[in-house]
C-alpha cells in the first residue's frame, strides 16, 4: 500500500514538456479556452449554490454559548433549603437549549459538613433586571439525588447521571443506585424520563 500511494503522488506530477514548438498551440487559443471556462463556471454559481455547500445551522438548533454570555449560576437564588449552611455549584454549563435565549443548566446543592447533600437541577436564564432566575427545576433537592454527570445532546435532550437511594433505610452517606435522567422539551416545559441500576460501588 505504501508503494501505491508513492506512485500516486508520482503520478500527479506535471511530466516535463517535450512538444515541438511548431505543434505547441498559440496563446491567444489558451486565452480563449480560459476564458469560456470561466464564464461556464460562473454561469454555475449563479445559477445555484455548489451541491455540497456548507449550510449554517438551523435556527433554534441547541448550541454551546459564551459562558459571558449565560446567567450567572452564583448570582442566582435557589430554591435549596439550606438553613446556615452555604449553596454549593456541583455543576454547571451555559447553552442555548434551542429557543435562541442563553441559558445555564446548574446542579447546586447544601454544602453541609457531612453524608451526601442532594441536589437540585435548575434551568436559569435572564430576568428582568439581567439577574439570574430559575426558569425550570429539573430535579427537586428531595428525591436525594447527587448529579455526577450533566449533558446537552445536539437533538436538544438534556441527560445526566446521579448517584440515588433504593430505600429510605440506606445510609445517606452510601447511595446504592445510578440513575440516568434524560428531559426532553415538549411544548413550554421538559418531560423527564429515567432508569437506574445497583451502583457499582453498592
Amino acid at each position: 500500500m505504501a508503494d501505491d500511494a508513492v506512485h500516486a503522488v508520482v503520478a500527479d506530477r506535471p511530466a516535463r514538456d517535450t512538444t515541438p514548438d511548431h505543434a505547441r498551440p498559440g496563446l491567444l487559443h489558451w486565452s480563449a479556452v480560459l476564458a469560456a471556462c470561466v464564464a461556464v463556471v460562473a454561469a454555475a454559481l449563479a445559477a445555484g449554490p455548489a451541491a455540497g455547500a456548507v449550510r449554517s445551522a438551523p435556527a433554534g438548533a441547541p448550541r454551546p454559548v459564551p459562558t459571558a454570555q449565560a446567567p450567572d449560576p452564583a448570582k442566582a437564588q435557589l430554591p435549596l433549603d439550606c438553613g446556615p449552611f452555604p449553596v454549593k455549584i456541583s455543576i454547571s454549563f451555559p447553552a442555548d437549549l434551542g429557543d435562541g435565549t442563553p441559558a445555564t443548566v446548574v446542579a447546586a446543592h447544601c454544602s453541609a459538613d457531612n453524608g451526601t447533600p442532594p441536589d437540585g437541577v435548575f434551568v436559569l436564564a435572564a430576568g428582568p433586571d439581567g439577574q439570574p432566575v430559575v426558569r425550570d427545576t429539573l430535579v427537586h433537592w428531595q428525591e436525594n439525588l447527587t448529579l455526577t454527570r450533566l449533558a446537552l445532546r445536539s437533538d436538544g435532550v438534556l441527560t445526566g447521571q446521579a448517584l440515588g437511594y433504593s430505600g429510605a433505610d440506606v445510609p445517606r452517606c452510601c447511595p446504592d443506585l445510578t440513575v440516568n435522567l434524560n428531559w426532553t422539551r415538549k411544548g413550554g416545559s421538559y418531560v423527564r424520563t429515567q432508569s437506574s441500576a445497583p451502583s457499582a460501588a453498592a
